[in-house]
């Protein structure tokens, strides 16, 4: 087994650079070739001349000594990241970024809006590899006194969009540590913000009904809308369903049979013939159901213009279409199945 020996060489100004040895050699991560040596950037004064000085050489030693074991315990579990320069000049916005990039609709939104604030906070070459959990921890009472970015006037972001965003961090974290871009999981040392009990916004069926008899500038939204009320689909899951998802059976009737984007689950879905009626006419089988359907704030002003329409006075998100089917499905005695069949707006 590779042994790991601290040792040290002369340098200029009668100092003694530190490095670490390594024997027999280990692979080094970038270039696949052998190697015994890392350098760890740290000095001693060769003839120190002052208190100062050997304290110096004390606590560099300590520190020095601390890396030296934790690199014992690398080489025996195989891990030899810590010797990638490319690794460890990863930085923390440049990784944020491309995960930003990988998200897609709704989520990918919240995303960026949480790297506005990451990067308020953190500077641009900030490494990975240097994040500490009392930066993180600081990042996270960052979060909880946050201004939001929307109005000019001075607002706190709510508690529960700071924990969306620090959660977002924390999967940063977690990513970053599985492909050796931490030299310790930050994310299993860092607690997460406590949420903050919501009121969350449903629909009567009175108010569903009123919904479909109110025209919407977008009629593709309120066909969404009503469809997510009828069957508890998410936004995300609306906007990707295909025609070939939407199937039929002489036993089951008509009903979805897809991919949850959240989840990444197969689920098969019963929809009625009022969610079946809002799907519009057939198209191929790899057309979208609801073609043109996006998320944006031009949508969402929209939305809150049409339930204004017809005479609803609650703050009404689509997320609310969801719970309210979910909260009628439990109330004693509702069937949203009764609300009467509304043709293709």
């Amino acid at each position: 087994m590779t042994k790991v020996t601290l040792r040290h060489k002369p340098i200029s100004k009668e100092r003694l650079t530190l490095y670490l040895d390594f024997y027999p050699p280990i692979p080094h991560p970038d270039t696949g070739k052998l190697t015994r040596r890392e350098f760890l950037g740290l000095y001693l004064f060769e003839k120190p001349k002052s208190q100062l000085d050997r304290h110096h050489n004390k606590e560099t030693l300590a520190l020095a000594e601390n890396i030296r074991a934790q690199r014992q315990l690398d080489i025996q579990n195989l891990r030899f990241g810590f010797l990638s320069r490319i690794k460890q000049n990863t930085t923390l916005l440049d990784f944020y970024k491309k995960e930003v990039a990988r998200r897609h609709g709704s989520n990918r939104q919240i995303w960026q809006s949480s790297l506005l604030y990451l990067q308020g906070f953190f500077s641009e070459g900030v490494k990975l590899y240097d994040l500490t959990v009392t930066a993180c921890n600081e990042y996270k009472d960052f979060l909880l006194h946050a201004n939001g970015r929307r109005s000019k006037r001075k607002v706190k972001i709510s508690r529960n969009t700071a924990l969306s965003y620090f959660n977002k961090f924390r999967a940063i974290l977690k990513q970053a540590y599985k492909e050796d871009l931490l030299k310790t999981d930050l994310n299993a040392k860092i607690s997460s913000i406590k949420a903050a009990e919501t009121k969350r916004e449903f629909l009567t069926q009175e108010e569903l009904q009123a919904l479909y008899s109110t025209d919407c500038p977008l009629p593709v939204l309120k066909r969404a809308a009503l469809f997510s009320a009828l069957t508890g689909l998410r936004f995300s899951d609306i906007k990707k369903l295909l025609w070939s998802e939407v199937q039929q059976s002489q036993a089951e009737g008509f009903y979805l049979r897809f991919t949850q984007q959240k989840t990444q689950g197969v689920e098969v879905l019963p929809i009625s013939e009022q969610a079946l009626l809002l799907l519009g006419d057939r198209g191929t089988p790899q057309d979208l159901v609801f073609a043109d359907l996006a998320y944006s704030s031009q949508n969402n002003n929209l939305l809150r213009d049409w339930v204004k329409a017809a005479g609803i006075t609650k703050h009404i998100t689509f997320h609310c279409f969801r719970h309210t089917y979910a909260t009628l499905q439990l109330s004693h005695g509702t069937d949203i199945h009764r609300l009467k069949a509304v043709r293709t707006p």
